[in-house]
């Protein structure tokens, strides 16, 4: 009885604490709502620059603090300047004679007023010039090439110079490595022809678990949450899938055997569509996952601001630290779940099958 109604009154100060909090704790305002979405928006997005920081200084006038990138265009000719001029699309960027301005996360050809003029649809009727600028995505993708082209460069000299025996930090790797070829590679494809797709199914895996790490640091990196790295991935493994694959695999697919002639029209379609479907599930899976983390994530940041109490507010800091720590797991689940799927798709392409033709 008495554990009882310490209990009774453990739940009653609880309750009392958070309806005190509740009543002193402000709803918080649609601007500053409105000012979190707009940041977790910006966060996904691909950029002209890396923006670690950003305040109002006391003359009203906004201040971001971060590293500008190149901007190169073509416009009748090849125009390169800093992003830093663009200020985010604040200012308008002045390149001889001529005037560009950032509105929505695109360049155009502008004035020295910065007018943009849209049509009924609200879409800029202004110059685009073609935009080979080195973003944000773009500069990390270069970071994480050079990383790995020099990380294994290193691993495969060391294996050279000590008689097949990793040295450094290739000690850490080369179990990875062993785990791809035996567990990934080998059961799904084959002995006979898992040789030629290691090379890109490590680079797969490595590449993609890179940059799902580097999308957890405060830089603000979201390469893999963008939708067109995802295709660009999926799209190469469909090449490689249906350009090695082998006649058993076409049959497979346009005129299945030991199945009844009547039913090889019905289901060539379907099979045909399924080759599709499969690099498409590979770009979505990898998408949907990594972008969802970002914004589950941030979003508790924000919570943090909305709350304005120490139980609230602590409340989500830990939830954003307990993601934090998830998403490290998923970044490498990510990495792996692409190169296993990528390896299954090969496997298929070069399976040899004995064949009894149905009548």
């Amino acid at each position: 009885m008495v554990n009882i109604i310490k209990r009774i009154n453990l739940l009653s100060l609880l309750f009392f604490i958070s309806f005190t909090f509740a009543k002193e704790t402000e709803a918080p305002s649609q601007d500053l709502k409105s000012e979190i979405r707009a940041y977790i928006k910006h966060h996904l997005e691909d950029t002209y620059d890396f923006n670690l920081l950003s305040y109002t200084a006391q003359d009203g006038h906004k201040v971001h603090i971060g590293m500008p990138l190149p901007v190169i265009l073509w416009d009748e000719g090849l125009t390169i300047f800093s992003s830093s001029k663009l200020h985010h699309g604040e200012t308008v960027a002045q390149v001889g004679d001529r005037y560009y301005k950032l509105d929505h996360g695109k360049i155009y050809r502008t004035d020295a007023a910065g007018t943009i003029d849209y049509d009924e649809n609200h879409h800029a009727t202004n110059i685009a010039p073609l935009d080979f600028s080195i973003t944000k995505n773009v500069f990390t993708i270069i970071v994480t090439a050079l990383l790995m082209f020099f990380l294994f460069k290193g691993l495969a000299q060391s294996y050279a110079n000590n008689g097949m025996i990793a040295k450094g930090v290739g000690r850490f790797f080369e179990p990875i490595i062993l785990h791809i070829r035996d567990e990934i590679a080998i059961p799904n494809i084959g002995e006979k022809h898992y040789k030629k797709y290691m090379s890109y199914l490590l680079t797969l895996f490595f590449f993609i678990w890179f940059l799902n790490i580097l999308g957890l640091t405060p830089l603000g990196i979201n390469v893999t949450g963008n939708i067109a790295i995802t295709f660009s991935l999926a799209f190469l493994t469909f090449l490689i899938t249906n350009f090695t694959a082998k006649k058993d695999y076409w049959m497979h697919i346009f005129w299945m055997p030991g199945v009844p002639k009547i039913m090889r029209l019905a289901l060539a379609p379907i099979e045909l569509l399924g080759v599709i479907i499969k690099p498409f599930s590979l770009m979505i899976r990898l998408y949907a996952n990594i972008s969802a983390g970002h914004i589950v994530l941030m979003s508790l940041i924000g919570l943090i601001f909305i709350f304005k109490n120490w139980f609230g507010s602590t409340l989500s800091f830990g939830l954003a630290f307990a993601i934090s720590i998830i998403e490290i797991l998923v970044a490498l689940l990510q990495a792996y779940i692409f190169t296993v799927l990528s390896a299954l798709y090969f496997g298929f392409a070069v399976e040899e099958h004995e064949h009894e033709e149905a009548h």
